[in-house]
């Protein structure tokens, strides 16, 4: 994955978390993810799609979402709260949104974000792309941003070329 689309996200998240949150977010060194189950209890998956496509996680501890959407709506919410989940995936909305405003001439669209609860939950992305995990801590604890994308060109690319190998 190019480098270049790990930048917009960095960016985005201290962005979001000190405007919206007035949260400073420090975000460790980015990892290759190994395995399938997802970072943390609490997971917001967005998609992308356009010039850009694969699909973005926000994976939080659950304590920790509980103090970010406390911060972030004013007020407490459960885990089991239809807040709770709403809250959490419009942060994944926001921080994907941000990201791709800053991905230069290349154009992004995101999915309507979902949530997930619970621990030791799967999240599949595509097998041919390398999933890169941004640590991040603040005040209110741990979380981490997978990114899953591959400019859409390199993808019709190896489209192309496994169409090839198997004629």
């Amino acid at each position: 994955m190019d480098p270049a689309r790990i930048t917009p996200f960095i960016k985005s998240v201290q962005n979001v978390f000190a405007t919206m949150l007035q949260l400073p977010v420090e975000v460790e060194d980015p990892q290759i993810k190994q395995g399938k189950s997802a970072t943390y209890d609490v997971t917001a998956i967005i998609g992308m799609s356009g010039d850009c496509v694969g699909s973005v996680v926000l994976s939080f501890e659950q304590e920790s979402a509980l103090r970010i959407v406390a911060l972030f709506t004013g007020t407490e919410a459960s885990v089991d709260s239809p807040d709770f989940a709403d809250a959490v995936g419009e942060l994944v909305n926001m921080i994907s949104g941000g990201a791709k405003a800053l991905f230069e001439g290349r154009k992004a669209s995101i999915s309507t974000p979902s949530v997930v609860l619970g621990s030791n939950h799967v999240v599949s992305t595509q097998t041919d792309v390398p999933t890169i995990v941004l640590p991040c801590v603040t005040d209110c604890g741990r979380f981490a941003i997978e990114i899953a994308i591959q400019d859409q060109v390199e993808s019709a690319d190896a489209d192309s070329q496994s169409a090839a190998t198997t004629a």
